[in-house]
């Protein structure tokens, strides 16, 4: 097919706007005029131009690869979920994964770390971090190394049950079972929270003679 016309965008540098006999139109970069060896009035054979277009799909879903990640980071998943939703087919949101990869912008191993941080941040425990781990689709082989990355929850915990029980004078077994479920809900192992409960009846001389706590 003959390529009528060839001309540079006036929006994005870089970029050619390919016009075929049929009406058709192209986005290219740089790397498809070179690779094609492209110039107006060319005929392009039929299994040539199949190539070209998969070339500029390609080329479509790395630049929209590098936007979102630039918005914020991504696990590899998320990001081909999200170029596919965009319209990009399965093979291209894969190669763009792959290329984000190799220039270091997309990192599950880093992102998970950057994940359990975030939500260690927040109050979380560790079932939570998992949680979203799973969530966000971060592979499984690097879960455990975020996590022992992780400082030790006491603090954390410590400071979760003092502002559950600040405005309690004397709290019960009603009260410490509600803050237990609260911080289960959060993520907690139940061995932490119990350790943090006894914490907090030590220091504010809470006498209580239930031992579930």
């Amino acid at each position: 097919m003959r390529l009528e016309s060839l001309t540079p965008s006036q929006k994005v540098q870089g970029r050619w706007i390919a016009v075929f006999a049929d009406g058709s139109r192209l986005k290219l970069t740089d790397r498809e005029m070179v690779d094609f060896s492209l110039y107006a009035g060319l005929d392009v054979p039929e299994a040539a131009l199949e190539q070209l277009r998969d070339a500029a799909g390609e080329s479509a879903a790395r630049r929209r690869a590098a936007n979102i990640l630039s918005a914020r980071p991504l696990s590899r998943k998320e990001l081909e979920k999200r170029l596919t939703e965009k319209g990009e087919t399965p093979a291209h949101a894969a190669a763009a994964a792959d290329y984000m990869e190799h220039l270091g912008y997309l990192n599950d191993k880093a992102y998970a770390k950057l994940l359990s941080e975030h939500y260690a941040a927040k109050g979380y425990g560790p079932r939570k971090v998992r949680d979203e781990l799973y969530r966000r689709g971060v592979p499984r082989e690097y879960w455990d190394a975020a996590l022992e990355d992780l400082d030790e929850p006491d603090e954390a915990l410590d400071a979760l049950v003092e502002a559950r029980l600040r405005r309690i004078a004397r709290p019960d077994r009603a009260d410490f079972k509600k803050v237990s479920d609260a911080l289960a809900r959060r993520g907690y192992g139940w061995s932490d929270i119990s350790a943090a409960i006894r914490r907090y009846q030590r220091q504010h001389e809470v006498e209580w003679e239930d031992e579930e706590f």
